[in-house]
């Protein structure tokens, strides 16, 4: 059964059309759950029996104790707005992740608006380990969000490096980066009364040594993980810009706590280098997992096999099998209309190009349903496309049986 909690959240564009924009809100059927952050009080504010609790002699190995005990995840969802809910993370899930992060959620208006609470944000039993991020500016509205969280996740996390305009406008995000004391007391406010662990997402500074004397700030404040996205606030464009690992590594040999490595992570070989290269901890992927949901059981898309064809094979799956495998967890666990709207055009791009009458048809639709959508894969399928993806024989078993791609087509 599915926890809905919900926030409408500010950044994202405004549709052309109002009335599309609304039908695109809708979610795709009725929630059949309830929400339990409705029912639940929130957690205690002593810090007594706080996992990261500044006070504690111990701090460091209860940070390293709770993260083995989630089995240290390696491979992990990272947060996307409006793109890592519920049944795309389950899809992940499915294919070799081992952990996800929710979408950013507006700390204020999840505190204040019930609807946001119940739409935004999902979960159910199986969806551990689970990171829920906020992005603040408030520490004591941060953490009247973070309270209704708590019960429902791993760690509670302060998304610290959106480089977007909305941040810019919001005061959030890596536009905290200008001002480190209030990030610092964001992640005091949490590590001193929250039970779950408080984890940040940050990016790094054009100088090594301030990002390294950030990354330690905030593992005094008390955060207990922290994901290094290695690109600048003003190095938005992945494509242009390669994450810089050499300074994601020397944050990992600075600090005590769980360190992961988000950017350049396209397949599991760009695992493997990243692992190798940093000695972090576990690695995100965001981008990558939007187009091939299957990346963390070993599967790549065409592009990553250019020159490399021999040593490569198909699959037995392709995006379209993803994409209606996406449906069904859709219709177990109802996400608003605009969500799978993108996750569409991002799974099926490659097919849209061959056919892009079939894109303008799905287009046209202002009110999606999973009959037209499933109808549109068979049409595709009838016209004679099917992109396969692929496997590399040294990726089945990188990091264990559960990445092997046999063993997930035959579960």
């Amino acid at each position: 059964m599915a926890t809905p909690i919900i926030t409408q959240n500010p950044s994202l564009p405004t549709a052309p059309k109002e009335e599309e924009a609304l039908e695109d809100d809708r979610l795709c059927s009725g929630i059949s759950s309830f929400s339990l952050l409705e029912k639940e009080q929130p957690q205690s504010s002593s810090s007594s029996d706080s996992l990261s609790s500044l006070g504690s002699p111990c701090r460091i190995e209860r940070v390293w104790a709770h993260w083995k005990k989630l089995g240290a995840p390696k491979l992990i969802v990272a947060p996307m707005v409006d793109n890592s809910e519920l049944p795309f993370r389950m899809l992940c899930r499915k294919y070799g992740a081992e952990a996800a992060y929710t979408p950013m959620l507006h700390s204020r208006i999840f505190s204040e608006n019930g609807k946001y609470r119940t739409q935004e944000f999902t979960t159910c039993k199986e969806d551990r380990p689970l990171f829920v991020q906020f992005c603040a500016n408030n520490p004591d509205t941060l953490l009247e969000a973070a309270q209704m969280v708590g019960p429902h996740c791993d760690y509670v996390d302060i998304n610290l490096g959106c480089p977007q305009r909305i941040a810019r406008r919001g005061n959030y995000g890596a536009f905290l980066m200008d001002n480190l004391p209030l990030i610092k007391s964001l992640v005091e406010k949490l590590a001193q009364n929250l039970q779950v662990p408080v984890s940040c997402k940050i990016r790094i500074f054009p100088n090594l040594e301030d990002t390294i004397t950030y990354a330690r700030m905030l593992e005094d404040a008390g955060c207990a993980l922290l994901a290094v996205h290695g690109r600048t606030r003003d190095e938005k464009d992945g494509t242009k810009f390669r994450a810089d690992w050499t300074a994601i590594k020397a944050v990992k040999e600075a600090l005590r706590i769980p360190v992961l490595a988000n950017g350049n992570i396209r397949h599991m070989d760009d695992v493997r280098s990243c692992l190798e290269e940093t000695g972090v901890d576990g690695v995100l992927s965001a981008e990558s997992l939007l187009e091939n949901p299957a990346l963390f059981a070993g599967f790549r898309t065409a592009e990553w096999i250019e020159g490399e064809e021999e040593s490569n094979r198909d699959g037995g799956l392709d995006q379209g099998d993803l994409l209606v495998e996406y449906l069904k967890l859709c219709e177990k666990y109802p996400v608003p209309w605009r969500m799978i709207r993108v996750h569409v055009h991002r799974m099926l791009g490659d097919w849209f190009r061959i056919h892009p009458d079939v894109r303008e048809d799905f287009n046209k639709q202002t009110k999606l349903t999973f009959e037209f959508l499933y109808d549109m894969v068979n049409r595709l399928r009838g016209l004679g496309t099917r992109i396969p993806l692929y496997v590399k024989s040294s990726d089945a078993g990188v990091l264990g049986d559960k990445v092997a791609p046999q063993a997930v087509q035959d579960s």
